[in-house]
């Protein structure tokens, strides 16, 4: 143990120092559905996602990516009849709507998600495995505010897409 200048072992006194130092510090804090923009220092509000797709192996690979990338996935759903419901019950931010739900239609479930949940169409991302070009005229008709390829499915992109109002689409 270490002695200090008077023969008195200081560890207690220093472990005491440090505690107070460190308690005087300021601390980032963070709130529930919040994050630290770590670019600006910012605080954002995270956005909230509900990821809609048939294929449960995609599910949870893009809940694990768009987490680790500052996105809260709030549920997930493979159905258009679950899309619905769980929409209703969660108010995500945004919804990620395959195009092809197995045997039902992504574009017919961005109309449903935008009638009967009330969701704004700028917050429906429609996304698919197939080229953007295979389905062009479906995508410029329909509700959502835009496209995404699922191999280029980034937090970032769905932020751009959300926050630019007008249709875009991301690759």
């Amino acid at each position: 143990m270490p002695v200090g200048r008077r023969g008195v072992a200081t560890r207690g006194v220093y472990d005491i120092r440090m505690i107070a130092r460190f308690r005087s510090r300021p601390r980032n804090v963070q709130l529930a559905g919040m994050c630290c923009n770590h670019r600006s220092g910012n605080l954002d509000f995270m956005l909230r996602c509900l990821i809609v797709d048939d294929n449960s192996r995609f599910l949870a690979a893009a809940r694990c990516w768009l987490e680790r990338e500052e996105m809260t996935v709030v549920g997930l759903a493979s159905t258009a009849t679950e899309a619905l419901q769980r929409a209703a019950e969660l108010h995500p931010d945004v919804v990620l709507v395959d195009i092809d739900l197995g045997g039902e239609s992504g574009f017919e479930l961005a109309n449903q998600l935008q009638g009967n949940v009330g969701l704004d169409s700028s917050r429906v991302i429609l996304i698919s495995a197939y080229a953007e070009e295979d389905y062009a005229e479906l995508i410029a008709a329909s509700s959502a505010v835009g496209f995404l390829s699922k191999a280029a499915l980034s937090g970032q992109k769905i932020r751009d897409l959300v926050e630019n109002r007008p249709r875009q689409r991301l690759r």
